[in-house]
């Protein structure tokens, strides 16, 4: 029996920001598959109630794969071993970028089974195009060490490998401890670095703003509990 295919479907990064999100093709999509692996089941089956999903909530099929079930990977793939159609969706964002989606994705590779990605909001692009700085060579570095003195080390190196080789550095942190983060880049990078911030994006209060580190010195700026992206340049 052919296996069916695995659909990477992007999630809104914000609430209330639907219309920006979908594209037709999308739509068709989720209406013609009902089963899916999700990261949670409830902003899931929101998301797709938003995007138009005229199938039942009843009749889907929907798999958690939660920070507690990952143990077990082949639990997520025997419908599509069957040759059913399956989504794969992230809390918000590509599934896969930054997320855990990524395993997944991973072990359909390894069982033969298509992949499809479909187009949707990343965050992590969003706030690269929206910087100004170079988009041809760039590195995303996740979350950064929590522990002061190693995550002050990695902020300084970032700022270095930035300088040195011209190359767009791009992380994030826990949103609830955004300042604690900035207010570390702001004392670890030179005056002259670059740093963009990119917050809420596609939100109602997005906020996106370049400039060098001497100048957000002078400023006072909020991220608490915000989504953000830090871009070093």
């Amino acid at each position: 029996m052919q296996n069916g295919t695995l659909y990477l479907i992007p999630v809104p990064l914000a609430e209330e920001v639907a219309h920006k999100t979908f594209t037709p093709y999308l739509v068709d999509t989720i209406n013609q598959i009902d089963t899916y692996i999700v990261e949670n089941s409830k902003t899931a089956r929101r998301f797709l109630k938003e995007a138009g999903l005229k199938t039942p909530q009843k009749d889907l099929i929907v798999h958690d794969y939660g920070k507690h079930n990952r143990t077990d990977l082949g639990q997520f793939f025997t419908e599509l071993k069957a040759g059913k159609d399956v989504g794969l969706m992230s809390e918000a964002g590509c599934p896969g970028i930054a997320d855990p989606g990524a395993d997944i994705v991973a072990e359909a590779h390894k069982r033969g089974i298509k992949v499809v990605p479909l187009v949707g909001p990343s965050s992590i692009l969003l706030a690269l195009m929206a910087s100004g700085f170079n988009g041809q060579s760039f590195a995303f570095w996740g979350y950064l060490p929590i522990d002061k003195e190693q995550r002050t080390k990695r902020i300084k190196d970032l700022d270095l490998s930035a300088s040195r080789y011209k190359q767009t550095q791009i992380f994030i942190e826990t949103p609830f401890r955004n300042n604690q983060m900035l207010e570390e880049v702001l004392k670890s990078c030179n005056p002259k670095t670059q740093l963009c911030i990119a917050c809420n994006l596609t939100g109602e209060d997005e906020f996106i703003k370049t400039q060098s580190i001497y100048n957000w010195r002078k400023e006072e700026i909020d991220l608490h509990k915000k989504p953000a992206i830090f871009l070093l340049y």
